[in-house]
């Protein structure tokens, strides 16, 4: 992997760092040829005070659409949290093209290319996590970041070069991890997670709340 200090933010389209997804990127190419099938670049603008972190692009959301939680479930989750609390306006259509803009907010990836299965392999993360550190130190006024789910957690963690052991995670946890940067801890916005319970609409609520709360008074 390239030195973090040197690595650009954006992968390119044909990114090969990561064998197993770049077969899996051909795969849906020739299935699929009119979805994006490429890594998900972040959504947002670079001066945003929130930057919120997930795992990987959706089979049929992201990386379908080329929109960070854009035609998938957990999309209607986070934008529509994301209006109520003044991060986002517009309406969500699950589409690049609905019209919703970003609100002092920016949106990115551990893992910038779809999984198979959703689910990313360690080396894979390792790999992609140059582009988060360079997206983090691109973000300057970042003051909040919301990692969703563990895998975000850890990877924001290893882009700041922080201890892990020292920042657990938890749903609703926050770290001052770097400066004035807090980082706040949800369990992912997934429709596994809403239909088990894991994650209720409030719990999800609660943390933007606070994110709001941190920002604004700040």
């Amino acid at each position: 992997m390239a030195d973090k200090a040197s690595i650009v933010a954006e992968p390119s389209a044909e990114c090969p760092l990561c064998p197993r997804l770049v077969e899996f990127r051909g795969q849906y190419r020739a299935r699929e040829p009119e979805w994006h099938n490429a890594p998900v670049p972040s959504f947002g603008p670079q001066k945003a005070s929130l930057l919120i972190v997930g795992l990987a692009p959706g089979l049929k959301g992201a990386n379908r659409t080329g929109r960070p939680f854009t035609g998938d479930f957990a999309g209607d989750l986070l934008y529509s949290t994301l209006i109520k609390y003044g991060f986002a306006r517009g309406n969500y259509g699950a589409s690049v093209s609905d019209g919703l803009t970003l609100v002092d907010c920016r949106i990115t990836n551990a893992v910038r290319c779809v999984p198979p299965q959703n689910k990313p392999v360690p080396a894979e993360i390792k790999a992609c996590n140059g582009f988060l550190s360079a997206t983090i130190q691109q973000t300057a006024n970042v003051a909040a970041i919301v990692a969703l789910g563990r895998i975000a957690h850890d990877a924001v963690l290893s882009a700041l070069s922080c201890r892990k052991s020292e920042f657990r995670f938890g749903h609703g946890s926050r770290h001052a991890v770097s400066g004035k940067r807090v980082l706040f801890d949800s369990y992912h916005c997934s429709r596994y997670n809403t239909n088990t319970g894991v994650l209720t609409v409030p719990m999800f609520h609660a943390v933007f709340a606070s994110v709001r709360a941190h920002i604004d008074s700040g």
